[in-house]
């Protein structure tokens, strides 16, 4: 599973490196509601939470499912504009500019489509035009709870009141805390976009995509970037552009805006050590099915404590040397044990530092 971006025709210069302020306040929003995802963040989080004003708290659990899940393309709304070619703003006020552009429809849409699971790529008649996906779209807002279905009512009937509410929200928001958070957190980005940007112009774009995250490949013949994520997805660059927007409160979430009609957008994490070599996913699953299985375990109990030969391991389990060398195999292939000779023997031993970073590595693969 993987998101593929069609680049055919894009030129270097459509390529650009942009922080977003309002796609920062979207992950600050995001961590504040699920601190559990970023636990990194745990004091800044405990900080805010603890001089929110208690009227600004109830606002962010009205229609907190814009962020909870991850964030809505509300926070990108640069990317749905005509041209597919529009930049960030500099400020959060230029942004805002820029989310009352977004039309109706693209609002409503975006805004749908955490609280009612509307498909994602759909092309099909928008909620706004079309009465059977009006109906759908509460039925499943009804699902997912009555602050959603109350939302999801609100919005059908008066967009333009919703849109001025959320306007209000976010501009509470960077008053209260965001701000603060912007004045420190925009100098890491603003270095990460001119790296970035200096890659993407000397060496071009595999360069730069590498290093934004090992899970990003670029097929130059094909003229498709690859992203590594448990989902699928296709959108295209068309005649518009690509962007890459840095984020310093993003970690573990890589995200790619895929969304029909809008400009593709890869929303990567700055700043953190943990990204500096991630597991593919299919290496994560590898890993995880060759540890499952019972006398696999068994015997990696054996070679966590030190290095066994075949020979020792098959007179523990009480089989075949062929039957532990079938288990060895797959273990070695999931590149969870090491091999060593000594003299005739050949010495296996369980990799332990791979195994203790499984945790965090399947946190970062899900959310990623």
């Amino acid at each position: 599973m993987s998101v593929h971006i069609d680049i055919a025709g894009l030129r270097p210069e459509q390529a650009a490196v942009v922080p977003s302020p309002l796609a920062e306040l979207g992950m600050a929003l995001h961590a504040l509601s699920e601190p559990a995802h970023h636990p990194g963040l745990q004091g800044w989080v405990t900080g805010v939470t603890a001089r929110l004003d208690p009227h600004l708290a109830d606002r962010m659990c009205e229609a907190d499912f814009l962020w909870r899940t991850t964030f809505s393309d509300l926070f990108l709304p640069w990317a749905g504009l005509p041209d597919r070619r529009t930049l960030p703003g500099a400020t959060l006020a230029e942004e805002l500019d820029q989310l009352d552009k977004l039309s109706d429809e693209q609002f409503v849409d975006a805004a749908m489509e955490f609280s009612c699971g509307t498909c994602y790529g759909d092309t099909g008649p928008t909620t706004l035009s079309d009465p059977r996906t009006r109906r759908r779209a509460l039925e499943l807002a009804a699902a997912r709870g009555p602050r959603q279905l109350h939302f999801g009512q609100r919005l059908l009937a008066d967009p333009p009141r919703i849109r001025a509410w959320l306007r209000q929200f976010l501009r509470d928001c960077d008053e209260a805390f965001f701000a603060e958070a912007w004045s420190r957190l925009r100098h890491q980005l603003a270095a990460d976009a001119r790296h970035k940007t200096d890659l993407l112009r000397r060496k071009g774009l595999a360069e730069a995509l590498a290093a934004v995250s090992p899970a990003i490949t670029l097929d130059a013949e094909a003229a498709r970037i690859t992203v590594d994520k448990l989902g699928d997805g296709r959108t295209a660059t068309g005649d518009g552009g690509l962007l890459l927007i840095p984020t310093s409160l993003g970690w573990p979430h890589l995200m790619v805006l895929h969304r029909h009609g809008w400009q593709p957008v890869l929303h990567y994490p700055v700043g953190s050590p943990e990204l500096a070599a991630p597991q593919t996913l299919e290496q994560l699953a590898m890993r995880m099915t060759a540890l499952s299985h019972p006398v696999r375990m068994r015997m990696c109990r054996h070679l966590a404590r030190s290095a066994h030969t075949t020979s020792e391991l098959a007179q523990v389990h009480g089989m075949t040397a062929p039957e532990i060398s079938r288990h060895l195999a797959v273990l070695k292939k999931a590149g969870l044990i090491t091999t060593r000779r000594r003299g005739r023997y050949v010495l296996h031993q369980l990799d332990v530092t791979v195994v203790a970073r499984l945790g965090s590595e399947f946190l970062e693969g899900i959310l990623r």
